[in-house]
């Protein structure tokens, strides 16, 4: 039995090692890191930060590789299919926990994934024309109560975080909102500035500069606390609509499959980004708050957001498309 038992070990450790060296290599040629949404939406300038600093720590080019549309979903598509090396990531929003729930056929199952950690979370920030007549939360709900249908309310694209976010406060306030779903913030962005759309719960990180150039105006933040980025804005909360609270978030997946040692490099990675005082102090700069987990801890949030993603689809009636 101890002969089996060493020839055992050795063969596990025969199998471990060529792991545990790619592992100490990692990574020995560039890594794509596919992000679900267009350059300029809040998950890409998030995004950025991380694949910036991961080139210097790596001494190997992380690639920003934009794959927009469908609400994340193409880029999830495409990474699932990918080798499970290490060297193609994904980069999501808070959408990843909805999108299974709104879209029939995925070219993808969130079992095709690992989930390695977050990268980011922020308030979305309701914005308008800042040549608008609506002044308040309280303005909109007035309006959208008077004229049912009659405001177009824009997401970055079905099963968004923003798309989400609308549905939320459509189910808390009871008011009917035309929703207009675009590819991505900087479509959107681009929009709501024209005048062509009336509201969006916009990223700050995304919106930010629109705001401070006083071409979009802000009227409230969608957490329960207000924003360190925009101090003076209230949130819905505090407009007449109790306890509403609602968070984007950023985080990073692998194909299921990628050798454990190299998630850990990624994880710890990640950890080492979100600790560098530049990235952290641009990351505070965009209203966004770092998030302090490690995988197990990320993979447990990732099932609670499915969670109250089923919860917030069911109650809008949404049904797969």
């Amino acid at each position: 039995m101890k002969i089996a038992n060493q020839i055992a070990l050795m063969l596990l450790a025969a199998v471990a090692a060529p792991a545990v060296t790619m592992a100490a290599d990692y990574p020995t040629k560039p890594v794509r890191f596919m992000i679900a949404f267009p350059p300029g939406s809040s998950t890409d300038i998030v995004g950025r930060l991380y694949t910036n600093k991961w080139t210097e720590l790596w001494g190997q080019t992380v690639l920003a590789d934009n794959r927009g549309g469908a609400g994340g979903t193409l880029a999830a598509g495409v990474a699932a299919r990918a080798t499970p090396d290490g060297y193609t990531l994904l980069m999501h929003s808070s959408g990843y926990a909805s999108n299974h729930l709104l879209y029939a056929n995925l070219p993808y199952k969130t079992s095709d994934f690992v989930d390695i950690g977050p990268l980011a979370m922020q308030p979305n920030v309701l914005v308008t024309p800042n040549n608008s007549a609506y002044k308040s939360v309280q303005d909109l709900i007035n309006t959208a109560k008077a004229k049912p249908g009659s405001i177009n309310f824009a997401s970055a694209g079905v099963g968004s975080g923003t798309h989400m976010n609308l549905e939320k406060f459509k189910l808390v306030t009871k008011v009917n909102l035309n929703h207009i779903p675009y590819k991505g913030s900087g479509e959107v962005l681009a929009d709501i500035v024209g005048g062509r759309v009336d509201f969006y719960f916009a990223p700050i990180s995304a919106a930010m500069g629109h705001i401070e150039g006083k071409r979009l105006r802000p009227l409230a933040v969608s957490t329960i606390k207000r924003s360190a980025a925009l101090p003076n804005v209230p949130t819905i909360a505090e407009q007449g609509v109790p306890k509403f609270d609602f968070s984007l978030w950023f985080g990073v997946w692998a194909p299921k499959g990628v050798p454990q040692p190299i998630l850990n490099k990624i994880a710890a990675a990640i950890k080492t980004a979100a600790n560098d005082s530049g990235v952290k102090g641009r990351l505070v700069s965009l209203g966004n708050d770092t998030m302090d987990m490690n995988p197990a801890q990320f993979a447990k949030f990732v099932r609670e957001e499915i969670e109250d993603a089923k919860a917030i689809t069911k109650a809008a009636g949404i049904k797969p498309q």
